[in-house]
Formats: structure tokens, C-alpha cells, sequence
């Protein structure tokens, strides 16, 4: 029998036993079928049996439909039984509340307080229009750090790139079905925000992962990704928050000390203490706790250890959840601390978002809390936590802003490359292009309004252009200095008529020119009638 099941029914019967006491009854003290006063009957017994069996068996069916949502797989089910497992909570009594237990259900899968959920916006909307920011992140039930962790990374960006739609989704479908069930709040999931997105008829879209590194979470969103790069025109992916892995733990980066140095200092702050040295005198240490994993990326806490080391942070201590890397395990750090001589320690989260590790794996109550585990050592004096994510400090906020920014910069490279791509497999023909020069001195007649006639031949092109006179009368593909050589092959002027709005004409030089590709710069030096070469850049475009 369950412990919560004993004790009710134990309650159940003393209740029995003193009801039965205070009762005013007259009793013949002959006939022995009725029961003395305060004895209670083996039909009571039952009743209280019954009751607490009905009681479990409300609980228990709670937990089955609690556990059948806490899977990391969406169905067409899935709506419907977040709102079934809602409603049999809600139709529990406190004392049935307290009976759930399943394979992964309790009581604080609806109970627990976690903030106010209306204060977080899952952005979610249609209406996207061509250019859409995806955030991705694993994601957290717990509503005030969703807003202010998550959230606050969604509104940094969006703020920094107001002519894009900045769109969430999550990759934990155990989280989004959480917050469904309990607050009704709707989350896409990778899957479901790419649909939007196609759905929306979004160009160009890029995925700003608020992940900590390039770990197993981050390979697979990629993998996902993959699915639908051909239903955009453009996909990039942006850095994770600690930037590049790199081979060993002496690897590290810009985007290693930027984040040492925020949360260094806003653990700091937020102890009291007016600098880490200040800290250190006072006989503090600060460690900070990562998730930790088996994914080659797992050197990335090593090298956020090296990281802190060549701050002079010696101080800070860098672990994780799961004791990946081994020298990152709660008794690892411990010995390490206590060896260090400080009797004080501040735990803090190193992740982007304080749910649920960073309240229960680290500030819990149980004994294989960090902060039980660091208490029962008996080496310090006090164990204090910080409940924050990186999320909340701005400058990891204005990291991911940059990391938004480069790749940005990277789907304009992306987009240059694909127009070239796309040069390269015109069909044979004639087109009508653009012609680009970096001189107002050098340009194709007006009467030609800026364009050329590019004909495509055999994987070849080349573009016939009229200029202003017959001033220039040689132009060569290369620089000047080349065309000087001996040997090289200038192209010869054509006499071309162009004819100006006004209706009159006029005789000028024209050249075919070899265009090696669309939208990309390349040499073409001139000489003109007085005998000097000049070297100038052209490009051609917009091939019509």
C-alpha cells in the first residue's frame, strides 16, 4: 500500500472513531448488537477502504494521462489530451492532488507555481511576411523564466531587426505539451514553425538557436532545417551562444570571454559584492552549473573553465548536471573548492534558461541537490543559489543579437553565390542586362538606359555594350598592367548607332565584352585616345 494511501485511510478511521464518540444515541446496554461508543465497525472500515480506493483510482487515472503527454513526439491526439489531463486535474480534490504519482507525473506537473504565464508570448502568429527570424530554443514550463530568459533573447533581436518577423519554436515536445496542458498556452514546435513558415510564404529565413553550444540539440536542428532548404530562397543558420566547439579545452574564443565576463559579473552584482576580487577576500566562491553532455561538444565547459583561468577568475568554478566532462561533477567541484580554501559558495545556473535543472538540480530541496550536496560536506559555512539564466543579462542578449547579425551577412554571401550559380545555368540565348561601372566616366550611352545585350552561348557569355563616344578605343578583361604585355588580345571597338528621346542619332563605340559571372565584379581596364590605360571595375546584372 502506498504511503499517501495508508496515511489517508488512517485518518479516515480516527475520523470514524471520534464521530462515532460524539454521537447522542441511546443504546440498550442488553443487546449487543450495537457497538459500544467510539468502536469502529468493520462496514466503516470498508466505506474509508473504498473511499481511499476511490480517491487513488482518480489520482492514478491522472497520471496515466499525464504521462501519456510527456512524450517528445506531437500526434493528432495530442491537443485533446493536453485538455483531458487539464480538466481530470482540475476535477481532483487537494488531498486526490496529492495521490498522483506516475511513471513521470506528480503532483507539480499542474501545481507548481512557476509564474504567470500570460506574460510570455509565444509568437506564434501568421502574417510573417518575406523575411522571417526563427528563434529555437529547448524551452522551459517554467513561466517566468520563459518570459524573462527566452523571451527577453526574442525581444532583443526582434528590436535589433525590425524589418523581419522574429517567430519561436521549441525542440522539447514534453515542454510545449506541459505549458499546453497547464496554462493553454500554444508553442510551435520545429516542425509546426517551419510549416508557418511556408505556409506564410517566407524567402528568406534564418534560425538564430538560443542553444549554448554545438551539441546534440544543435545537430539536429539542423537536420530538421535540412528538410526544408528547398522551400526557401534562403536558409542560414546562426551561431549557438558559445560560438565554435574547437579541438581541446585550451580552445576558446570571443564568444567564450563574453559570456564569462556577463555572468561573472552579474553573479557579482547580484551577490552584493562591488568585484570578484572583493569576493575572493571575502572567502567566496562562484560556480556555475552547465548541463553537461556525452556530444564531443562537452569540451566546451573545459574551455569555459580555461576561459575563466585566463580572466584571472580564481574564484569561479565552471560544472554540470550530468558530470560531463568528469572533472565537471558535483564532487569533483566540491573537492576543488574546498581545496581552494573558500568557505563560501554561490551556485549559479549556466544555461540560457533557469527551469527546471536550475531550480531542482541545483537549488532543490533533495539530497542530490548541488546545493544539498554542497551543504552535506560540511566544508562551508553557507550554500547560496542564484535562480537566473543567461537569458536576462543583456550582454548575452546583444551576443545573440551579433550572432543574428553575421548571419545575416552570411545569407547576402549566400544569395551572391546562388545569382552566380544561377548565371552560370542560363540557357543559350540573348538577355537584356545590367551594366555597372565604378566611374561616371566610363558608362554605356544614355540612350541605353544602363543596359547591354548579354548573349549566353555554350555555358559562355558575353555582353555587347554602346558607350557615351568613340573616345575609348580599346578595352581589355584584365588590369592595365596585363594589358600592356606583349601578346595581349585586346577587343576592338564596334562603330554602333544609338539614337537618343529626341530622335537624333549619332555613331559611337561599342565592344563585346566576356562576362565571367552575374553579379560579381571584375576587371576591365581602357585606353583611350591619348594612349593611357586605366584600370576599373564592372559588373553585370539582372539578366532579363
Amino acid at each position: 500500500m502506498k504511503k499517501n494511501k495508508l496515511i489517508w485511510i488512517m485518518s479516515a478511521a480516527l475520523f470514524a472513531a471520534a464521530l462515532a464518540g460524539c454521537k447522542d444515541v441511546n443504546i440498550n446496554i442488553n443487546d449487543t448488537s450495537q457497538p459500544a461508543a467510539g468502536e469502529v465497525t468493520a462496514a466503516d472500515e470498508e466505506n474509508v477502504e473504498e473511499a481511499a480506493e476511490d480517491d487513488q483510482a482518480k489520482a492514478d487515472e491522472v497520471a496515466a494521462l499525464i504521462d501519456a503527454i510527456y512524450v517528445q513526439e506531437r500526434t493528432d491526439e495530442t491537443d485533446s489530451q493536453c485538455e483531458a489531463a487539464k480538466k481530470a486535474w482540475d476535477a481532483l480534490t487537494d488531498a486526490q492532488k496529492e495521490l498522483v504519482e506516475g511513471e513521470e507525473a506528480d503532483p507539480d506537473y499542474f501545481g507548481r507555481d512557476t509564474g504567470d504565464a500570460s506574460k510570455d508570448d509565444p509568437l506564434n502568429a501568421d502574417d510573417i511576411g518575406d523575411n522571417e527570424i526563427l528563434v529555437v530554443s529547448f524551452g522551459t514550463s517554467f513561466n517566468d523564466s520563459r518570459a524573462e530568459d527566452i523571451g527577453s533573447i526574442e525581444k532583443a533581436i526582434a528590436d535589433a531587426n525590425p524589418d523581419w518577423a522574429v517567430r519561436r519554436a521549441f525542440t522539447a515536445q514534453i515542454i510545449i505539451n506541459h505549458v499546453q496542458a497547464r496554462d493553454g498556452e500554444k508553442i510551435d514546435n520545429m516542425q509546426q514553425a517551419l510549416d508557418r513558415a511556408v505556409a506564410n510564404n517566407v524567402k528568406n529565413l534564418v534560425i538564430q538557436p538560443t542553444h549554448l553550444m554545438h551539441g546534440a540539440e544543435y545537430d539536429e536542428l539542423k537536420e530538421a532545417v535540412d528538410e526544408y532548404a528547398d522551400k526557401f530562397d534562403s536558409v542560414v543558420i546562426a551561431e549557438p551562444l558559445l560560438g565554435e566547439v574547437g579541438a581541446d579545452a585550451s580552445v576558446i574564443n570571443e564568444d567564450k570571454k563574453a559570456v564569462a565576463e556577463a555572468v561573472v559579473s552579474a553573479a557579482v552584482s547580484d551577490a552584493g559584492f562591488e568585484s570578484l576580487d572583493a569576493a575572493k577576500d571575502a572567502g567566496t566562491a562562484f560556480v556555475f552549473m552547465g548541463h553537461g553532455t556525452a556530444h564531443v561538444a562537452k569540451v566546451s565547459y573545459s574551455q569555459m573553465a580555461t576561459q575563466m583561468k585566463e580572466l584571472g577568475y580564481e574564484n569561479v568554478f565552471i560544472g554540470t548536471v550530468e558530470g560531463e566532462p568528469e572533472e565537471t561533477a558535483c564532487e569533483s567541484v566540491i573537492e576543488d573548492v574546498k581545496a581552494a580554501g573558500y568557505k563560501k559558495v554561490i551556485l549559479r545556473p549556466l544555461m540560457v534558461v533557469a527551469g527546471d535543472h536550475a531550480n531542482n538540480d541545483m537549488a532543490g530541496d533533495d539530497d542530490d541537490s548541488w546545493k544539498s550536496m554542497f551543504t552535506a560536506s560540511g566544508a562551508f559555512d553557507s550554500v547560496d543559489c542564484q535562480i537566473a539564466g543567461l537569458g536576462r543579462i543583456r550582454e548575452v542578449q546583444e551576443l545573440y543579437v551579433s550572432h543574428t547579425a553575421a548571419a545575416l551577412g552570411n545569407m547576402g554571401e549566400a544569395d551572391a553565390a546562388e545569382k552566380k550559380t544561377d548565371a552560370a545555368a542560363l540557357k543559350d540565348g540573348e538577355y537584356e542586362a545590367e551594366f555597372k561601372t565604378d566611374s561616371s566616366m566610363f558608362h554605356v550611352n544614355e540612350a541605353m538606359d544602363g543596359k547591354g545585350e548579354l548573349t549566353v552561348k555554350d555555358g559562355k557569355m558575353t555582353i555587347h555594350i554602346s558607350l557615351a563616344s568613340k573616345n575609348i578605343v580599346n578595352l581589355y578583361p584584365g588590369t592595365a598592367e596585363d594589358a600592356k604585355k606583349d601578346g595581349a588580345k585586346l577587343l576592338e571597338p564596334t562603330t554602333d548607332t544609338v539614337e537618343y528621346s529626341d530622335g537624333t542619332t549619332e555613331e559611337v563605340y561599342g565592344f563585346d565584352v566576356p562576362v565571367p559571372a552575374i553579379d560579381e565584379e571584375f576587371d576591365l581596364a581602357l585606353i583611350g585616345t591619348k594612349g593611357v590605360w586605366y584600370d576599373h571595375k564592372v559588373s553585370v546584372s539582372n539578366p532579363k
